[in-house]
């Protein structure tokens, strides 16, 4: 359904705006009944109180509302109307008020009322409240009328005043207490800004007047403060009222929308005031908290207490998207104290606002509790590339590192893995943020020595003798975000490798006199220029992923190698019940002068299980898809039903020396199997037995998810 009132047109204006106060927010309208029924009160207790006295009941009452409120109150000759008191009752504009008001008769009717007479008796008796709002008076008839006795213009108004009514009815007994809870009623309805109960005598019997004043017509909106409050949602929460006598109930629940608008947000803001002006201007005024500054507290990590830090604060700084000047968000800050956790420096992080004096700003004070350093340390694993038997798979490994170098978050690693044919000797140099780039570009610089097995594509050989690739390697990276969940990263990477026998001699060419390199030399030599692209979900296992890479060998001297690599990997998870679909598909291509023992491999524990390292084949095209449900069992425990299936496209004979058709590999292959996963320290220990195409079973055991 179209809004109604599309043309009007709103104004918001930023100013200055008084700090907090430190009561909770109370909902104007609330304020003003509170106001309202506590001054009533007042004046029935007064009058209740009293002396007697033989002084005319009218200088009583007008010595009395004189004491009360401190101001001349006019007291007529045919009306006891505490008109004064209806001005002192409301300060504020939009707080809506309620008087008492008794009139007499005219001169036809020259004596009081009986209403009037019960109240004078109650001012002369020395009777409680309570007991004084029991005495009932018979009331023939009930009217609404304005503020000068007259008929109210619009007849709505009349209806809603009347609905309003609960005791007030026409041949009703009625107590004080009864027109008083009436006349707040008539408040409670929204429309009217003041109610006056005037009690008139006439022939009929005593008739109850309620004299009311409407609020008046919404013509117009003025907001002020509001920075971050967006201009359409305030349009369209005051667009319907637009030329409608402004209804308290209603602006109340405006209000209130506006507040909750700020707390899904977590942002420190509300509306701090609001005031109807002349020509039904509604002014508005909103608070937000603006971060004054921002600070960095160190604590120790033992005691608590303030401490010296080793980080630089501005390395923290940089890190926090939340700014001076902006209005503080409690889930923004939520967001920043993730963010400073992830760079592994520190073990607790905390966010605490305080006011920033009487600005009604807020100073941040982050709490950090830094972790150490860094240090030694040793562990072990299994190498996937062994297919001789899982003990000769063993690698143990040690290393330094360091990950707060010049208090600047930027991390030094030193790693030394070893088994019986494994090693990997590895420094790693990685600043997470360059100084001076607003991108949060980090930068990494690796020198790697490495020998692995050979086996992924020229296999065991048959007589029974192993070689190994020998790789030196050098090179920087530069990685960034991109976007929201994706990131990219290129690189400048020179490798230096070769085949080596059982001695450590190297080799150029294997048992079948297949080369091992592409050059004809003992070593290939290359300059990668590299390019990697990653999406990726929550992070989850379960969850979305998608990585493209590309190589290019760049031919900067004639012997160096030129070809050009690409390879993608895609994942879906999908949760059906309690169980978990996890669907993989990944491919690549090489073109160009390529070293042989760089074709891609199938099969194994992270490609085609029930195949042993490479077993499937080994080609410049693949293709590997596998699909998996896991379901939980015991505790950390799940089970998973698993199927893969991998392919080189026929692409095997194209590979300097055809490794893969001297061992007979199939080309193609499929297996599935069952296993189990348990969670560990180490990440989730895999053991599996698959099921291949050529009817062969195998265990797979490894450490981690497969990639």
């Amino acid at each position: 359904m179209p809004l109604r009132n599309d043309d009007v047109r709103f104004i918001s204006s930023p100013l200055k705006i008084p700090p907090f106060r430190p009561e909770p927010p109370v909902p104007f309208f609330a304020q003003t009944l509170t106001k309202s029924k506590n001054s009533l009160s007042h004046l029935i207790y007064s009058l209740n109180e009293s002396t007697r006295s033989t002084e005319p009941f009218t200088r009583k009452l007008q010595s009395f509302a004189e004491h009360l409120y401190g101001k001349s109150v006019r007291i007529c000759s045919t009306c006891l109307s505490m008109t004064g008191a209806v001005d002192t009752l409301v300060n504020f504009p939009l707080l809506c008020s309620a008087s008492l008001s008794l009139n007499q008769s005219s001169a036809e009717f020259p004596a009081q009322s009986e209403l009037s007479t019960q109240l004078q008796q109650k001012a002369q008796q020395p009777h409680s409240v309570s007991r004084s709002d029991e005495e009932r008076v018979l009331i023939s008839e009930v009217l609404v009328r304005n503020k000068d006795g007259e008929e109210l213009e619009r007849k709505d108004l009349e209806t809603e005043a009347l609905t309003a009514l609960k005791a007030c009815r026409a041949n009703s007994a009625l107590t004080v207490r009864e027109v008083q809870e009436d006349v707040h009623r008539i408040i409670d309805s929204g429309y009217f800004c003041s109610c006056m109960p005037v009690a008139v005598d006439t022939r009929d019997g005593i008739r109850l007047v309620f004299q009311v004043e409407p609020n008046q017509e919404f013509h117009g909106l003025v907001c002020e403060g509001a920075n971050v409050l967006p201009t359409k949602f305030v349009e369209d929460a005051f667009r319907d009222g637009y030329g409608k006598v402004v209804n308290i109930r209603r602006l109340d629940e405006v209000i209130t929308s506006i507040n909750g608008w700020y707390m899904e947000r977590g942002l420190f803001g509300m509306v701090s005031g609001v005031e109807i002006l002349s020509g039904g201007i509604i002014r508005l005024q909103v608070a937000e908290a603006e971060v004054n500054n921002i600070s960095i507290r160190f604590l120790d990590r033992k005691t608590g207490e303030p401490t010296k830090g080793k980080t630089r604060p501005e390395t923290i700084l940089r890190q926090l998207t939340t700014k001076k000047g902006q209005v503080y968000s409690m889930l923004q800050g939520k967001r920043d104290v993730e963010t400073v956790l992830t760079m592994g420096i520190m073990e607790d992080v905390s966010i605490i606002p305080q006011p920033a004096g009487d600005t009604g700003k807020v100073d941040l004070i982050m709490n950090v509790v830094e972790r150490p350093s860094g240090g030694f340390s040793a562990g072990g694993g299994i190498s996937s590339g062994i297919t001789s038997g899982p003990l000769s798979g063993l690698i143990g490994s040690f290393a330094y590192s360091h990950r707060n170098v010049f208090g600047r978050n930027q991390k030094l690693n030193i790693s030394l893995e070893r088994g019986q044919i494994d090693s990997i000797f590895r420094i790693n140099y990685t600043d997470p943020w360059i100084e001076g780039d607003d991108k949060r570009t980090s930068r990494t610089i690796m020198v790697q020595n490495s020998r692995t097995p050979g086996t992924h594509v020229h296999g065991n050989q048959p007589d029974n003798s192993s070689l190994t690739i020998g790789r030196v390697t050098a090179g920087m990276e530069f990685s960034r975000p991109i976007r929201p969940k994706w990131s990219g990263t290129v690189g400048l990477i020179f490798q230096h490798s070769g085949a080596r026998d059982e001695k450590g001699n190297p080799i150029i060419k294997d048992f079948y006199s297949s080369p091992l390199t592409a050059s004809g030399k003992t070593n290939d030599e290359m300059l990668i220029a590299k390019f990697e692209s990653v999406y990726t979900g929550s992070g989850d296992q379960g969850s979305s992923m998608f990585v493209f890479n590309m190589e290019q060998g760049l031919p900067v001297w004639p012997e160096w190698l030129f070809f050009n690599r690409v390879n993608a990997r895609a994942r879906k998870g999908v949760e059906i019940g309690p169980a978990r679909l996890l669907l993989s598909l990944s491919g690549g291509h090489v073109v160009g002068n390529f070293s042989p023992h760089e074709a891609f491999a199938i099969g194994g524990t992270n490609s085609v299980r029930g195949y042993e390292e490479g077993a499937v084949g080994s080609g410049r095209s693949y293709v590997v898809g596998s699909g998996e449900i896991s379901f939980p069992m015991l505790g950390p425990v799940e089970g998973v039903i698993f199927s893969d299936y991998g392919t080189d496209l026929g692409s095997g004979p194209s590979v300097p020396g055809d490794p893969a058709g001297a061992r007979l590999k199939p080309g193609s292959g499929y297996g599935y199997g069952f296993g189990i996963r348990v969670d560990s320290p180490l990440g989730p220990l895999r053991l599996e037995y698959a099921f291949n195409d050529k009817q062969a079973k195998r265990f797979h055991f490894g450490v981690g998810y497969r990639n």
